[in-house]
């Protein structure tokens, strides 16, 4: 027979939690697979989001400079290193700064581009309006001026004789053109 297992009583550790076998992943698919089962084993664990990382600024230059160097004879050989060093970091300020700016200027005329867009759509749009508007009025005007001209024929048609009637209103029918025809210029 087998001896009882014994139960692990150090801190840190549940008894009642299966041992996961150890995945090693060979890919970036496999990899992010391993983490989204982690992540959905308890979905009521917060997941942990990185911050985004901040853009790196040069350091400010110095307010007062204590060691000025001068062009004079007797500068020692470690002069020019500082001096190097100096100049490369103010050559990547300068870079800093122009990259800044470009991307102001970038950013300002994508928000210009935006407001033109939306300003011709706005047109467009506008401009559609008054023409559905235009053909419900020529719609509307068609219809009224049907029913004005089917009270007159109503009217003479009532001293007339009933077949007199009956045969205009084919022949109106018959020569009536509408006085517009939708999709057409």
């Amino acid at each position: 027979m087998a001896a009882p297992k014994e139960k692990d009583s150090r801190p840190g550790k549940s008894s009642g939690k299966e041992s996961q076998p150890l995945i090693i992943a060979k890919t970036a698919a496999e990899e992010q697979k391993l983490k989204l089962e982690r992540l959905m084993r308890n979905p009521d664990k917060p997941a942990p989001v990185p911050e985004r990382p901040k853009e790196w600024q040069p350091r400010a230059p110095p307010e007062f400079v204590r060691d000025v160097m001068g062009s004079s004879a007797g500068a020692g050989s470690g002069e020019f290193h500082v001096y190097r060093h100096l100049r490369r970091r103010e050559y990547q300020r300068q870079e800093f700064l122009e990259r800044l700016s470009d991307k102001q200027r970038l950013d300002l005329e994508y928000l210009e581009k935006l407001k033109e867009n939306k300003e011709k759509a706005d047109e467009q749009t506008a401009k559609r309006r008054r023409k559905r508007e235009k053909l419900k009025q020529k719609k509307l005007m068609a219809k009224q001026a049907k029913q004005e001209e089917r009270r007159a024929d109503d009217s003479t048609s009532e001293s007339s004789s009933e077949q007199e009637g009956v045969q205009e209103r084919e022949a109106e029918d018959d020569a009536e053109v509408p006085s517009f025809v939708m999709g057409h210029r």
